[in-house]
């Protein structure tokens, strides 16, 4: 779910399945996205990300539209949104950064322990990678408490953890980004998330190199 700073990966799906997906309960909806979303990000080639984030999004509105109560239905459309930022790039993302935040304080309305706390490391993690006043609202100190109330719902989530390590990289704390990622590389595997898990933990370690690097 990333702005600016990471590529974000492209695949060519199909809407059967997602169609399937619209008439089960918000839950198995919800896993449709995050199964979608893992193979956009982690399981194809570079190239052509930005339309298929962008096809990824239209089926998360269907999803929202049957579901505008559901945190979980929130917090993943919010994250599809944002991944169709970040392959976007540049000014013309803020706009769909500002539609993820939506979605992010709405899930934090229905249900702030929704998913183990997600949308606020979500919501943390728009925050340090949107520019901040005048051209955006992105705020470091809020990034801070959000990511941190994130941490505190799942101390060992991998997400969790990986997105406080890499806000405390571009701070300058390395010491406490290397303890974050240390711990996201530790997280229990999530069931049927195999794909994420992996992409994640190898942006952990490539991050872990980084943070080597700066404190040599």
């Amino acid at each position: 779910m990333k702005i600016a700073h990471r590529t974000l990966t492209t695949i060519v799906f199909g809407m059967a399945a997602f169609n399937v997906a619209l008439a089960a309960p918000a839950d198995d909806a919800v896993s449709t996205l995050q199964q979608r979303w893992e193979q956009v990000k982690y399981g194809a080639p570079a190239g052509g990300q930005e339309r298929a984030f962008e096809a990824l999004s239209a089926e998360a509105d269907t999803v929202l539209s049957r579901y505008p109560d559901s945190a979980g239905v929130l917090i993943w459309h919010g994250i599809v949104v944002a991944s169709h930022a970040g392959a976007k790039g540049g000014l013309g993302a803020l706009g769909l950064a500002k539609t993820a935040k939506k979605d992010f304080e709405a899930a934090l309305q229905a249900d702030p322990k929704a998913l183990g706390g997600s949308a606020y490391t979500s919501l943390g993690s728009l925050y340090y990678q949107v520019p901040g006043w005048p051209i955006g609202f992105g705020d470091k100190d809020k990034a801070r408490e959000y990511l941190q109330q994130g941490l505190a719902l799942n101390p060992d989530g991998i997400d969790a953890n990986y997105f406080l390590g890499d806000f405390l990289y571009r701070q300058g704390d390395f010491a406490g980004a290397e303890r974050c990622l240390r711990k996201a590389l530790q997280a229990p595997a999530r069931p049927g998330r195999k794909l994420a898990d992996a992409g994640r933990r190898a942006e952990a370690e490539a991050l872990l190199a980084q943070v080597a690097a700066k404190r040599k």
